[in-house]
């Protein structure tokens, strides 16, 4: 209940002070090809259901069609200004609205698209006893997920093989520690990644630490070792194909 109501008054405030931001990054997307300046994204829910999640579009009109669901940072479907978008992450101020309608909350796992989902392992489908959110561990230890799928051949497959497995765990320690003070904590350090990201994941690798994380999940939160492919937790299988 503590968390519903939070995630409505934070929502409500943070719609009112972004949209000083919002509103003439609105104006410039529309301005730059007279396209829609919202993109609706289909994304798995709680308890296995969907809903339509309202982001600031980055990519050119249709640019779903392509197929691809993993964007990496030289991706060319994304415009001009969705560059700058993406990089301080003003995409995902319109979640706000999610949040406040109840499909989101701003902190718990990341949604996926449907087909991403279709893919979990039972262990994985823990993740969907939860509303989605802004903001997890993940967010802040995989920031820059896009600069990690940068050059990649098959971005979706690479997303299952170096990132999925991380992710995942990282949400679902955080649905086994979820607690109000945790929610702000990552809150915080999710702001603070925007201009420091070495402080932001020195505190989630401490946060793990404390909480008795593996050793592999810490190490690889820290992000100073390059990626490997990984099974997602509930399989001792790297995913091969997509």
């Amino acid at each position: 209940m503590i968390k519903r109501i939070f995630d409505i008054l934070a929502s409500l405030f943070g719609l009112l002070i972004s949209s000083l931001i919002l509103i003439p990054i609105i104006f410039l997307v529309w301005k730059e090809d007279r396209g829609a300046p919202f993109y609706i994204a289909q994304r798995s829910g709680r308890y296995s259901g969907s809903f339509k999640m309202v982001k600031l579009r980055s990519m050119f009109v249709d640019a779903d069609k392509s197929g691809v669901d993993s964007t990496s940072g030289n991706d060319t479907r994304i415009t001009p200004i969705g560059h700058k978008i993406r990089k301080y992450k003003l995409d995902e101020l319109m979640q706000l609205w999610n949040v406040l309608i109840g499909d989101m909350s701003i902190v718990g796992p990341r949604p996926n698209v449907l087909q991403e989902t279709a893919l979990y392992t039972n262990v994985e489908k823990k993740l969907l006893s939860v509303r989605p959110g802004i903001t997890d561990f993940s967010s802040i230890v995989f920031s820059d997920e896009g600069e990690i799928l940068k050059g990649e051949v098959d971005p979706d497959l690479a997303y299952n093989q170096l990132i999925r497995p991380w992710k995942s765990r990282l949400g679902l320690i955080y649905i086994q520690n979820q607690s109000f003070l945790l929610d702000l904590q990552i809150i915080f350090y999710t702001i603070i990644a925007i201009v420091s990201k070495p402080r932001a994941t020195n505190w989630v690798t401490k946060k793990l630490m404390s909480l008795n994380v593996d050793p592999d999940t810490v190490k690889v939160s820290k992000r100073d070792t390059k990626l490997y492919p990984t099974a997602p937790p509930g399989s001792d299988k790297i995913v091969r194909s997509r």
